[in-house]
């Protein structure tokens, strides 16, 4: 009689766990973002005092940030778990956008964040950004790193320079080393007109390396799609730019220091 209960507790105690352990999974699931490291590491805090890093988003406000050519930030951008996270609107007006910008303009300096994309999803990050009326894109005259799915957004069967961590169609990233689709990626630009250098950090490898300015930066223009633009790449002090491409995007831990 003794083992005949025995038995019948453990198999309430297994039934008990196999349905907490399924709720986890569907919570998991229903995420399109969702993945192991979401539930593992939390945000590294940034605070204003942080060393001669100027904080641009700690997770609590968008005080930095406003849409491109407009106020505010929209509702399209959220603050979720400490990090910013654009979804595209379901009722989007025919050419409206909501690309944001910072509020300041910088013009040498190492920009610090992480970026997270969704299955299929395209975004970027832009700099040198000048906001024109005539300019409906900040990408028509900010150069943009890339943020995409390798594996799954059609771009990235371009070629390396339109993969994650390019200088969009200019210069490719020399090896992927992006996260699976979910995942945090930590990506560190620099841009520095006085000796004209730019790069990209990415996960802590140095992918792309590039000129920001004179002939050679020209001479990439001229061999991209922007070639013969009156405004892309000509604004050595501009403002950092975060795109719309219409899919979910997400950044967190943004921080940038002045090398002027």
């Amino acid at each position: 009689m003794k083992n005949l209960v025995y038995t019948a507790l453990i198999a309430v105690l297994m039934i008990g766990c196999k349905d907490k352990s399924d709720k986890k999974n569907m919570d998991v699931d229903s995420d399109p973002m969702a993945n192991t490291e979401k539930k593992g590491t939390p945000p590294s805090p940034l605070s204003a005092t942080d060393g001669e890093w100027q904080v641009l988003f700690d997770g609590t406000n968008f005080d930095a940030w406003k849409r491109y050519l407009e106020d505010g930030v929209g509702d399209a951008w959220k603050i979720e778990d400490d990090a910013m996270v654009f979804y595209p609107p379901k009722d989007r007006k025919k050419g409206e956008k909501y690309n944001l910008v910072t509020k300041d303009d910088f013009t040498n300096f190492v920009l610090s964040m992480e970026w997270r994309i969704s299955e299929g999803g395209n975004s970027g990050i832009f700099w040198g950004v000048k906001e024109v009326e005539s300019l409906h894109e900040a990408y028509l005259s900010g150069p943009e790193i890339q943020v995409l799915d390798n594996e799954k957004h059609p771009d990235a069967k371009n070629g390396p320079i339109r993969q994650a961590g390019a200088l969009y169609d200019m210069v490719g990233p020399s090896e992927d080393v992006t996260k699976p689709v979910g995942e945090w990626n930590t990506c560190v630009l620099t841009v520095n007109h006085k000796t004209n250098e730019g790069s990209v950090v990415l996960n802590g490898t140095e992918i792309a390396s590039f000129p920001v300015n004179g002939a050679d930066w020209e001479a990439m223009v001229d061999k991209s799609k922007f070639k013969g633009s009156e405004h892309f790449g000509k604004y050595p002090t501009g403002r950092i730019g975060l795109q719309d491409h219409g899919d979910i995007v997400a950044f967190r831990n943004i921080k940038i220091k002045s090398l002027d």
